[in-house]
């Protein structure tokens, strides 16, 4: 089927400006883009008369899905104190119907919030990557390894076999959790299985100040030392989630150019645990997306929010209006999160690329005065997820005008409570 989505407002990361335009969608991807009033023709045509903005699906780079089921738990804690005494205690009762259930949960809210993919380190990821393709949604998934054991390991091999050859839809990442977690050998060992089968790795580094302190104390290492050691700058791809007590000078002494830093900046207010030197950070690399965490500790699935958040704290942190412009977030909200979980032409408005979009109802006060030069101005810091009116991916509707046309919302809803309820008082 193919869709045209005729005289919008189109703006991505790597537009000096905004452009109005007509983008013609086929199989799955931008077969042409054209004049606001074109002649062409399609399937479904969506005459945006000016009056829609369209960006690049959003990205959600760092996430547990189905933590969804375990938010507003263990609120107002420490980030230890949090996992040890009420995350890791309800995660050990978890089943696969309760992934399955609490991933289409985070999924309606993320295809609401114009997220078109996701990047999830949790378990039970068959289950993850079941819901994701009902949905349609996109998903780069890793099986979460916490301790020495070799078998979670060969759970998340499996899982890259499993699912081989289906990239548009699911890559596969390998996912040791921390450093304080998985023991370095153990990591090494994690790392060479990445390599040899050409996949992305997906982990958690420094979150918390104390992690700094882990690695010079009791591992006798500094930061760039660990990753040197740990061998994963040689990895095809990875995702090293949160780095708030990362120093931007290790930047200059690790081979960063296969590393992406994934920053949830309102995870890591919420947990208290400090905030990335960003503005530093982007003159060593741009390899920065941008992630929620899990909805336990964020608590929204909201990567528009995360944009906002982004721009505005740098701005104030560095006493900066001109630090962290609009256009390099979107860029992070999009395409850098897509190249992070190794999707292909994904995150840019161009001819041969994903068809992933978020559509923006400009026919909205805050809106007034959005031009092709200044949309990105707005729609970083005037808009929300309010104002999304459809979200795409692959060429079709995941959401539309408050509706989910591939999903039984009250369905989801109504299991989604069954199993919290059962994974908190069961």
């Amino acid at each position: 089927m193919s869709v045209l989505l005729k005289n919008v407002l189109a703006c991505d990361g790597g537009m000096e400006r905004a452009r109005y335009m007509s983008v013609l969608v086929e199989d799955g991807r931008i077969a042409s883009i054209g004049d606001p009033e074109t002649s062409l023709t399609a399937d479904e045509v969506v005459d945006g008369k000016g009056k829609i903005g369209l960006l690049p699906g959003f990205v959600n780079t760092h996430t547990h899905a189905a933590m969804s089921l375990l938010r507003g738990i263990g609120e107002e804690a420490p980030l230890m104190e949090w996992l040890k005494e009420k995350i890791w205690p309800a995660e050990a009762k978890l089943k696969r119907e309760h992934v399955y259930w609490g991933t289409y949960l985070a999924l309606l809210e993320m295809a609401s919030n114009g997220i078109t993919a996701f990047g999830d380190m949790y378990f039970f990821m068959d289950a993850v990557v079941e819901a994701s393709l009902e949905m349609g949604m996109k998903c780069g998934v890793s099986r979460g390894i916490v301790g020495p054991e070799k078998w979670k390991l060969d759970e998340g091999l499996q899982l890259a076999d499993a699912w081989k050859g289906r990239e548009e839809f699911v890559t596969v990442q390998l996912a040791p959790h921390a450093p304080y977690t998985v023991p370095l050998p153990f990591l090494k060992e994690i790392v060479d299985a990445a390599k040899d089968r050409d996949l992305g790795l997906h982990f958690h580094f420094l979150e918390a100040e104390w992690e700094t302190g882990y690695i010079r104390d009791e591992m006798k290492m500094t930061p760039a030392g660990y990753l040197n050691a740990s061998g994963m700058p040689g990895a095809r791809q990875s995702v090293l989630a949160h780095c708030v007590w990362l120093d931007p000078k290790v930047i200059g002494e690790v081979d960063f150019s296969r590393m992406t830093i994934a920053h949830n900046p309102n995870s890591n207010q919420k947990l208290g645990s400090g905030m990335m030197d960003l503005v530093n950070m982007m003159g060593k690399t741009k390899k920065i997306a941008l992630g929620t965490d899990g909805a336990a500790s964020n608590n929204r699935l909201d990567i528009w929010g995360e944009m906002q958040s982004t721009a505005l704290v740098h701005k104030g942190l560095s006493k900066d209006p001109t630090a962290i412009p609009a256009r390099d977030v979107i860029r992070m909200a999009t395409f850098e999160g897509a190249e992070a979980l190794c999707f292909n032409k994904k995150g840019m408005i161009r001819e041969g690329w994903a068809a992933d979009f978020v559509l923006v109802d400009l026919d909205r006060p805050e809106y007034v005065g959005i031009d092709e030069e200044n949309a990105a101005h707005f729609f970083v810091y005037a808009g929300g997820v309010s104002d999304i009116y459809g979200t795409m991916a692959a060429g079709k509707w995941l959401y539309r005008d408050r509706q989910f046309p591939g999903a039984d919302r009250e369905k989801i809803l109504a299991k989604a409570r069954e199993m919290r309820n059962n994974l908190l008082n069961g």
